[in-house]
């Protein structure tokens, strides 16, 4: 198993070129075709038949500079992965609002690679609940960058937050290339006693003998906490120094109302390292 398609949403933000750098790197290691997706923004200003207003004397001129910036982000993701040897790329821009363009081309893709949202830079074609949307619509594994912080590598210590649910069984699976390539996997299990049924008499056992399996090498901890499990887990990603969390993405959509389980928000809205998520 390897990503031999990777997609990753460019724009002009600050951590953009960042994330570009990651997604190259996560192309090189597997010899895949990266894309790079700007988008522009420009549905939100169509109507449903496909007639764009012209009350507003002004629309025109915000449309081309919505055109403009996607040019230029997929302007510096041509320069950036060039300069970084990548043979096989794309560049493409979708005249969509983030989630509906992003997602789209998501499902002809193994791994989809964007930012979290920064709520001091707003974008006007990024709205602010685009993680959640992709988490719960790509049907593909996505790879969330921090908006702060440096990262000398992601995936060479990796922590998962196994809890023997679907939804992290899904992102294990979906991990694997990268978890390949780990120096340790950690595998981590809290209130284990709380669905024995699921873990057994060895929490995290049976899902460290399925990576074994893989080649991959893997130490389980157990912990009990009574605090919230999301800040557990990124206190205990940052005592093992890990360099990225795996798990599942808990929730539902209510139309474009993304109803977040309580782990999935507090690490989608604090995480310290990239966070590969499958829903």
């Amino acid at each position: 198993m390897t990503y031999k398609t990777i997609l990753v949403h460019v724009d002009e933000s600050e951590r953009s070129n960042f994330r570009v750098q990651m997604a190259a790197e996560i192309a090189r290691a597997n010899d895949a075709h990266l894309i790079g997706t700007a988008v522009t923004g420009v549905s939100r200003f169509i109507y449903q038949d496909g007639n764009i207003s012209a009350n507003d004397p002004n629309l025109t001129i915000h449309l081309k500079y919505l055109r403009e910036r996607a040019e230029k982000a997929i302007a510096s993701f041509n320069k950036q992965v060039e300069s970084a040897g990548i043979n096989s790329y794309e560049s493409v821009i979708a005249n969509d609002e983030a989630g509906g363009g992003i997602g789209l081309q998501a499902r002809y893709s193994d791994l989809l690679i964007i930012g979290q949202t920064n709520r001091d830079e707003p974008s006007p074609s990024v709205l602010s609940d685009f993680p959640e949307y992709l988490i719960m619509n790509s049907g593909r594994p996505v790879l969330i960058i921090p908006y702060v912080g440096d990262f000398t590598s992601i995936g060479k210590r990796p922590l998962i937050a196994w809890d023997a649910s679907r939804e992290a069984t899904r992102a294990i699976t979906d991990a694997i290339p990268l978890l390949k390539r780990a120096e340790l996997v950690q595998v981590a299990v809290f209130n284990a006693k709380s669905v024995p049924d699921a873990h057994g008499e060895q929490p995290g056992g049976d899902i460290a003998l399925y990576l074994a399996r893989h080649g991959i090498k893997v130490e389980v901890s157990v912990h009990k906490t009574n605090t919230d499990i999301g800040n557990a887990l990124l206190s205990l990603a940052h005592d093992v120094d890990s360099d990225m969390l795996v798990m599942g993405g808990y929730g539902h959509s209510r139309f474009r109302e993304m109803i977040m389980g309580g782990v999935t928000r507090t690490i989608l809205e604090s995480m310290t390292v990239p966070v590969l998520m499958s829903h």
